[in-house]
């Protein structure tokens, strides 16, 4: 955001908490302003606090961001009041698609498929009543959720009371609202969404579609531009882009949005949510057609209309985007906050890095532990794959536990390589394998590359020599660079 800011000749002013005084984004920024502690509830919940920080160093908009108060219509309300430009939808549209069930009825308004379910939240007795009609299983989801959380599946009646419980407390916590909701569980679905961008007078395009079908505890931890499903099915594209447009529209939509879809082992898909704003994995949309997202919400919340239309939108390429994260993902994902003891960042062609750490910062125990988006651009899908592999064999972050050698293990899995996608392929990953942990010390991992390359150099010396391809190539067992 800063670095698009800059290149527009605007200045860019951070907001932050006591957990995030030192934060990248802060370093960055041309300005910064102290919001509060490291609560969010008392720093960047606080939309008092935050319009008093635009007010006190001259800002003319606010760009929300990816969390907290990016899907606020009060928020969106308030910038309004406050004479600020809001760089999203208007609170209207927020209201409207930001509840998920206020989004169903829209979507149905707009003639969008949706998946059964309510459209209100219910009482834990009122979810029991519609698994019995629909049949388990079935999840329970928060009202004004997202990124997981509130969410549960529940395959039994005697899981229900607990899991709806645990749903509506955490949908508390997160966004201050606990009220539930309920759909029926459609088995071994890809999630699959299209980017939308509209602008005030009327006119709205979609850039293609993600894949975002690999996830963990219901939050996307993979992203791919395009679906390796919709690229052999190409019709998908204009179906579903024509259906997410609909959708919008009949919020009265603009500015960036994404349409979120369910898709059946039949190629049926159904609305699922819609996103207010910035997507995090907006990068691999970005490599594959050319456009910078950031710049063209700036331009649109400006009054600007869209420089294309949807004729002149082209893809090109595949790109893949790994979120790196301080966690454990051989201890149920657990979160591993912790000062970085080192850094190594992957460099090379058709990479891209969006990262908020530094050697020597401490990653904070009160927020979401994501430490950058890692995305890579290629010609082919199997291309992008390979160079992903590279660049997370590059990157070396020391003194905290990362998701680094996970992605890799993934990247390299054949079910992966074949794109046979569900929002359950992580559980089934770790169901097919038994997962070791990859090395984490440099050492050991040249040590294992020396192995591989002994390995390679025995096996090469006692088979012939084949035509066309070289050995070594077609065994992708290791190479020695000179």
């Amino acid at each position: 955001m800063t670095r698009t800011l800059r290149e527009m000749g605007i200045a860019a002013v951070a907001v932050y908490s006591d957990a995030d005084r030192t934060s990248l984004h802060v370093r960055m920024a041309d300005e910064a302003a102290y919001v509060g502690p490291s609560a969010s509830a008392e720093s960047y919940l606080r939309i008092d606090r935050i319009l008093d920080a635009a007010r006190k160093h001259g800002a003319e908009a606010i760009h929300p961001g990816y969390g907290f108060l990016s899907e606020n219509a009060d928020f969106a309300a308030a910038c309004e009041d406050a004479g600020l430009v809001f760089i999203g939808p208007s609170a209207a549209a927020i209201r409207a698609m930001g509840s998920k069930t206020a989004a169903r009825q829209v979507a149905i308004a707009g003639g969008a498929p949706v998946v059964p379910g309510t459209d209100h939240g219910v009482t834990a007795g009122e979810a029991g009543e519609f698994a019995r009609t629909h049949g388990y299983p079935i999840l329970l989801k928060a009202v004004a959720g997202g990124g997981g959380k509130g969410m549960r599946r529940v395959d039994s009646p005697s899981e229900l009371e607990s899991a709806f419980r645990n749903a509506a407390s955490e949908a508390e916590r997160s966004f201050r609202n606990a009220e539930i909701y309920v759909e029926k569980l459609i088995a071994r679905p890809r999630h699959i969404e299209i980017q939308l961008l509209g602008d005030q007078h009327g006119n709205m395009v979609h850039l293609g579609e993600r894949e975002c079908s690999i996830q963990r505890r219901h939050q996307k931890v993979m992203e791919e531009c395009p679906s390796p499903l919709v690229a052999l099915h190409p019709e998908m594209r204009h179906a579903m882009g024509e259906a997410a447009i609909r959708a919008a529209r009949a919020a009265g939509y603009y500015n960036a949005g994404t349409v979120e879809f369910l898709v059946d082992q039949d190629r049926r898909f159904y609305f699922l949510e819609m996103n207010t704003r910035l997507q995090v994995e907006h990068p691999v949309t970005e490599l594959v057609t050319g456009l910078d997202l950031v710049k063209l919400q700036v331009e649109i919340a400006a009054g600007a209309r869209l420089p294309f239309t949807q004729e002149e939108v082209t893809w090109r390429g595949s790109a893949i985007e790994c979120r790196i994260y301080a966690e454990d993902p051989y201890n149920d994902f657990l979160p591993f906050p912790g000062k970085l003891t080192r850094l190594t960042r992957p460099l090379g062609p058709g990479i891209r890095l969006d990262a908020c750490v530094y050697d020597g910062w401490t990653v904070p125990m009160e927020y979401d532990p994501l430490l950058a988006k890692l995305a890579v651009w290629a010609a082919t899908r199997e291309d992008a794959t390979g160079r992903m592999i590279r660049a997370l064999r590059e990157y070396d972050v020391g003194g905290i536990r990362t998701n680094l050698g996970f992605f890799r293990q993934i990247l390299e899995d054949a079910e992966f390589r074949a794109a046979r996608l569900h929002t359950g392929f992580i559980e089934e990953f770790f169901e097919r394998h038994r997962v070791p942990k990859p090395p984490e010390d440099l050492a050991a991992v040249a040590a294992l590359a020396a192995a591989l390359h002994t390995m390679s150099r025995t096996a090469q010396s006692e088979a012939p020599a084949a035509s066309g391809v070289s050995p070594w190539l077609k065994s992708g067992r290791a190479g020695l660079l000179r």
